[in-house]
């Protein structure tokens, strides 16, 4: 499973939302099997795939599994039971 977090460095809910998932990822002994990647908005490489997978609010939150989109939210942040249940279900 993948978390995409698209953003940018100076806004305060990107870096929250970047935060937020760390901490639950670590606190529930998943970061070694759930891989989490930040793209800035703010450089080409950033856009490109912010553009690619219209992405293009912050923050916009991707959980993909085998390269397949199964949650997004944009311009929040999730609580965390709501990420939660999906990686209980779908690990």
């Amino acid at each position: 499973m993948k978390v995409k977090i698209f953003g940018k460095k100076e806004c305060n809910l990107c870096k929250a939302s970047l935060k937020k998932f760390q901490f639950f990822l670590d606190k529930w002994e998943l970061a070694e099997r759930v891989e989490l990647a930040f793209y800035d908005l703010d450089t080409v490489d950033g856009l490109a795939e912010g553009s690619l997978l219209d992405a293009l609010e912050v923050p916009t939150i991707i959980l993909e599994k085998d390269g397949v989109e199964i949650a997004r939210w944009e311009k929040r942040i999730p609580r965390s039971d709501e990420f939660g249940e999906i990686f209980v279900s779908k690990s």
